[in-house]
């Protein structure tokens, strides 16, 4: 029986796995925890699951846990304590669901520890792929992607060789504003762009999904997972979500893994890898799967696609300093203060400007603080503008 670690536990990533926990009862066992500060809903998870750890990043929110669970239960709080229970824990397999750059740290003790990471915090790889990549063989550490895309492609390449691969074609819904014109994207709100037609995510990817910066930093993903040159990763717009990715061989051949959009099952592969076990997920269904679709990217309505190639080109610190923007600037338009359109626009000029401090973890951390700041500049610029043409109508 596997030991888990949940890392991220009380979002959509850390509930589903639990889910899944539930239903195969006996098949692993939760070791530990871990939120930012959704203390409640992690006390009643820990209540269900009986771990030994839990964690909080939220000093205050830990204090509250502390004094609900029984004694026998160590909680972690504070900054570092993603880290501190990636360290402590005894667990097999870490399923690492927190989102955004706070993520890398904790992947790196998990692969130092030599343990598998099921991985569905993409930023840990945009921000220092080559670092853990390293790291990863080095400890004898398996990465077993959870992204759907990445691991459609993993499941795809069981048996071959990445050098017969011609190219990889990495699937996107196109998000809520698939065939919006350039004058709607401009206009385009919070509420519609977190409307995501397919899948039920958290704010940060939903609004990268719809501004398919999601997809560049998949690009980049993918890069460092599977060892691929810009010129072997492609995007296709694949609106049902049913065609997870597909791997084009260098005899002709096309292999793609199918399912429905549920993120459960990316997520049972992985806490069985490299098995197989039976569970309830749906497979095919005529309904489902009858009418599919592609379409070619449209990289000027959706320019934020192409800054996933160029970071791979460009190497180093690239992708830190693309997600670091990217994270600041999605905030900024949920909070109103920019358009919809200049979330492309900050990352590219942040990235116009990124400084070049290196791949190893050290030196990206430096570039995400430093690019943060940038993006906090251009997006004083653009509410600037914003406010300026608004007073001009």
């Amino acid at each position: 029986m596997p030991n888990l670690l949940l890392l991220g536990s009380t979002g959509s990533i850390g509930t589903q796995t639990l889910e899944l926990v539930s239903e195969q009862r006996g098949a692993h066992r939760v070791e530990g925890l871990a939120a930012n500060a959704s203390w409640q809903q992690l006390v009643e998870q820990a209540r269900e699951h009986g771990p030994r750890f839990v964690a909080l990043t939220d000093a205050s929110a830990a204090a509250e846990a502390r004094r609900a669970l029984p004694a026998s239960v160590h909680v972690f709080g504070g900054r570092d304590a993603l880290v501190e229970i990636a360290r402590e824990a005894d667990y097999d397999v870490a399923v690492h669901g927190v989102v955004g750059a706070a993520g890398l740290v904790p992947s790196v003790e998990v692969l130092r520890r030599g343990k598998t990471l099921a991985l569905a915090n993409k930023e840990s790889l945009v921000l220092a792929g080559r670092a853990l990549m390293h790291l990863a063989r080095e400890t004898g550490a398996a990465i077993v992607p959870v992204d759907s895309e990445h691991s459609a492609v993993f499941q795809c390449l069981r048996g071959e060789s990445i050098g017969r691969v011609r190219k990889i074609l990495l699937t996107a819904s196109g998000g809520p504003f698939r065939t919006s014109t350039r004058e709607e994207l401009e206009r385009a709100t919070p509420e519609k762009a977190l409307a995501h037609p397919n899948w039920d995510m958290g704010p940060r990817v939903t609004i990268g999904s719809a501004t398919l910066m999601n997809k560049a930093l998949e690009v980049i993903e993918l890069h460092h997972l599977f060892d691929l040159e810009a010129e072997r990763i492609d995007v296709v717009i694949h609106p049902q979500s049913i065609v997870h990715s597909l791997v084009e061989f260098v005899d002709g051949s096309v292999k793609a893994q199918l399912g429905p959009p549920d993120m459960r099952g990316p997520i049972h592969y992985a806490l069985h890898h490299p098995d197989r076990a039976p569970c309830s997920l749906q497979g095919f269904d005529v309904g489902l799967f009858r009418t599919l679709t592609f379409e070619v990217p449209d990289r000027e309505r959706f320019p934020a696609l192409e800054l996933g190639w160029r970071c791979v080109r460009e190497g180093g610190d690239a992708g830190a300093v693309l997600n670091a923007a990217d994270e600041v600037a999605v905030q900024a338009f949920l909070g109103g203060q920019i358009g919809f359109q200049d979330i492309a626009r900050i990352n590219r000029r942040v990235l116009d400007q990124r400084p070049g401090t290196g791949e190893d973890v050290a030196g990206v951390l430096r570039s995400d603080a430093a690019a943060r700041e940038l993006a906090r500049i251009e997006i004083a610029a653009a509410a600037l503008r914003r406010g300026n043409a608004r007073s001009l109508c």
